[in-house]
């Protein structure tokens, strides 16, 4: 994945670190138009690629955490594991995406 860069909005580091603690994710980083020069403040959403811990996938409470972001950034969220990407659309998130957390333990 691509080093750190700047990114369309704000980052709240502390809030999504909390975040992916809470949820049990391992790894989060932003992919799409966020991280690319055609995000719009007024219509884009946020694109999310997470991979959770062994055994902390949520299921059908993935809508909670998504709805959590959704808060935390006052737009949509859209969050994704690598396993619900397309062998071809997962080559192309994976070339783009920006780590923001990653499981220090």
């Amino acid at each position: 994945m691509p080093a750190t860069r700047e990114l369309a909005i704000p980052i709240p580091h502390e809030e999504i670190a909390t975040f992916c603690r809470k949820w049990g994710i391992k790894r989060l980083s932003f992919f799409g138009s966020i991280v690319r020069d055609d995000f719009d403040p007024s219509r884009s959403d946020v694109d999310v690629l997470v991979e959770f811990k062994p055994g902390q996938t949520p299921g059908w409470a993935i809508v909670s955490a998504e709805d959590e972001l959704a808060k935390m950034f006052g737009r949509k969220v859209d969050l994704r594991t690598q396993q619900e990407l397309s062998r071809w659309m997962i080559k192309e998130v994976l070339s783009e995406a920006v780590e923001e957390y990653v499981e220090t333990r």
